[in-house]
């Protein structure tokens, strides 16, 4: 399907068919990125999305969840005092 850029501002944009976004399930909010010479248009997601089962599953791991281990900056060395 073809379209044209439109002005919008100082910006361009495309108007997407109704079918086209009932199709593909698009919101009011997209993700739009660039994969070589294309653009790429997306759902959005949602804000924090999986971050509950991310809390989940580090409460689960314990304090072994940490991906690195916890290292001693120059701050906690040479300006900290207890």
């Amino acid at each position: 399907m073809k379209a044209r850029l439109v002005r919008v501002g100082n910006s361009r944009g495309v108007r997407i068919p109704k079918a086209l976004i009932q199709e593909t399930g698009l919101g009011e909010d997209v993700e739009l990125r660039a994969r070589g010479r294309s653009i790429v248009i997306s759902p959005g997601g949602r804000p924090r999305a999986g971050w509950r089962e991310a809390a989940r599953q580090m409460k689960e791991d314990g304090p072994t969840g940490l991906l690195d281990p916890p290292s001693i900056t120059r701050f906690d060395r040479d300006e900290w005092e207890w």
